[in-house]
């Protein structure tokens, strides 16, 4: 039987761990640090946004958890995010990925979660 994506990732532990450099990686990226540091100076809504995207990415590689953070769009919205910051926050997540050693397969099953979730955060 195949494993789910969410034991593939590691389960919650390496989902969270994945969450945690994805961030990181994000701060330390130019093309995109100016949308994540502020983060540094506010720990708890850091805390509160690593959570709900540990929750979102484990509801969504099928895991039973429940969700309960805001939609997408409604996340996204007022912040202008561009194609290009979106390309570079996908690039960060595979290249942490990668650093997890996560497979070629379960790297391209969350490359098409991050494609199909791109109109509701592009542009909003």
């Amino acid at each position: 039987m195949e494993r789910i994506l969410f034991d593939r990732l590691g389960g919650s532990t390496g989902i969270s761990a994945i969450v945690d450099a994805v961030v990181e990686a994000h701060m330390c990226n130019p093309a995109v640090s100016a949308r994540f540091l502020p983060y540094r100076d506010e720990p708890e809504k850091l805390s509160t946004i690593k959570q709900h995207t540990v929750d979102f990415f484990s509801a969504g590689s099928g895991a039973p958890v429940n969700y309960t953070g805001r939609d997408m769009v409604t996340t996204h919205k007022g912040m202008a995010i561009t194609a290009d910051e979106y390309m570079h926050v996908v690039d960060d997540i595979l290249v942490v990925l990668d650093e997890h050693k996560i497979d070629t397969v379960s790297k391209n099953e969350v490359l098409a979660i991050l494609w199909s979730l791109k109109g509701m955060i592009i542009g909003q």
